[in-house]
């Protein structure tokens, strides 16, 4: 079968289920409501932050604050656009219409992320946007200094954790086991590493940790990472290129 061919064949499967498409919409709906509620509390209680606050206060990234629950629904999108098959018996049908094992994985990885990088797109503009409208006066501009590429940066985050969590449900070709381990990861370890002292030299280049740095326009104060914005999402990047290299060493030498 021609790769385009496969491409078509991966869109219609993917169009199809009704939990990828639920799961995008969640991925939307809470990254932007949430962005927008932190943004209106953010301008209520401005005159009463501290002054350190104040003085690194960072109305591109508050308005993305609802990244951190919408990036769990681009995980279960990820995990389901490539586990499914496995979970339905249908990856050998799928297998034995297209034997070769590297065109099959990477036509329906690129239509995901195709799809991710779309709603990840729009998702972050109208974040941003929306979250502004709620700093009232405290708003940042789209032509303001970092801004613009914080806010592409937010589309490519999300982009990037739904491609990092296919190709972790490559590897363990389990749903359940996908979101078992991915869930706790990114939600809760990810977040202790990070802000532990102990831990913060090793948290620093996990891929959430690393990619959202290319959200936030004001660094913070005694800020020692080590790497910049684009330098954290190029981390982030080598993180899904593992993770995808993992996937497809896994289908090439175990059977269906």
């Amino acid at each position: 079968m021609a790769a385009a061919q496969v491409i078509r064949s991966e869109w219609t499967k993917i169009r199809s289920v009704a939990s990828t498409v639920w799961t995008l919409s969640l991925a939307v709906f809470v990254t932007i409501a949430l962005g927008m509620l932190i943004s209106a509390l953010s301008k209520s209680q401005f005159d009463t932050m501290p002054e350190r606050e104040r003085l690194t206060f960072d109305p591109t990234f508050v308005s993305f604050a609802g990244m951190s629950l919408g990036q769990l629904a681009m995980i279960v999108f990820g995990v389901l656009v490539v586990s499914n098959e496995y979970s339905t018996g249908m990856i050998r049908t799928s297998l034995a219409a297209v034997p070769r094992r590297a065109t099959f994985l990477f036509s329906k990885i690129a239509v995901a992320t195709g799809l991710a990088l779309a709603v990840g797109m729009a998702t972050s503009f109208a974040a941003f946007f929306l979250g502004q409208a709620m700093l009232g006066s405290h708003r940042a501009q789209i032509g303001d200094e970092g801004v613009l590429r914080a806010v592409i940066g937010g589309g490519l985050y999300m982009t990037l954790i739904a491609m990092f969590s296919m190709g972790v449900a490559a590897m363990l070709r389990s749903p359940m086991l996908s979101l078992g381990i991915l869930m706790p990861f990114f939600f809760l370890i990810s977040n202790i590493l990070g802000n532990v002292d102990a831990t913060k030299k090793i948290g620093q280049y996990l891929p959430d940790q690393a990619g959202s740095r290319i959200m936030r326009v004001v660094p913070r104060l005694d800020d020692g990472t080590p790497y910049g914005p684009w330098g954290g999402l190029g981390i982030m990047a080598l993180w899904v290129i593992a993770a995808m290299a993992g996937g497809y060493l896994v289908l090439k030498k175990r059977d269906a």
